[in-house]
């Protein structure tokens, strides 16, 4: 068995509408909000042991700030056909992880991070920015996903986790 955890990035920031949406960074609330998803997933004893995230500037600074919180010491790929990726082609980078590898973080974007769990999954679930889902994949090797692969476990959304630890405070 294989887990995927799957991420969004980030709040990303608009501060500059001409800036190039590849080169938007975090915004405050972004950079609040990454190292504590990374706490969590120390805390929920989920780090990966592989991560493949998409080049773009906010999930390469979500990518950081996960690592630096959760202590993760994994490797770090970047694929560049995550950045606007189609659910076949995100199905393609995950296919490729290294079967090495159990549990595995792709960091993405919407929609194709929505997509791809209601692909793998068929849970019909918002991601807001940072939202992070956890898919048990019945698989043996990453090439053999597919479509209803995978049940999700669990989703973690910031602002609920939020709400959670500060009700229990």
């Amino acid at each position: 068995m294989k887990t995927l955890l799957l991420m969004r990035h980030a709040k990303s920031s608009w501060t500059d509408i001409s800036m190039a949406d590849f080169d938007r960074p975090l915004n405050e609330r972004g950079r609040r909000t990454a190292p504590f998803m990374g706490e969590l997933i120390a805390t929920e004893g989920l780090l990966p042991d592989f991560v493949v995230s998409s080049p773009a500037k906010r999930t390469t600074e979500t990518v950081d700030l996960v690592r630096a919180a959760s202590r993760a010491t994994c490797e770090v790929h970047f694929d560049a056909r995550i950045y606007e990726a189609t659910t076949d082609e995100l199905l393609r980078v995950v296919s490729e992880i290294p079967d090495r590898s159990t549990r595995a973080l792709l960091v993405g974007h919407n929609p194709g991070c929505e997509q791809i769990l209601q692909k793998l999954t068929a849970a019909v679930e918002p991601m807001p920015t940072a939202s992070l889902a956890m898919i048990d994949l019945e698989i043996v090797s990453w090439n053999e996903i597919a479509s209803a692969s995978g049940k999700l476990r669990k989703l973690f959304r910031p602002k609920e986790e939020i709400r959670w630890i500060e009700g229990k405070n």
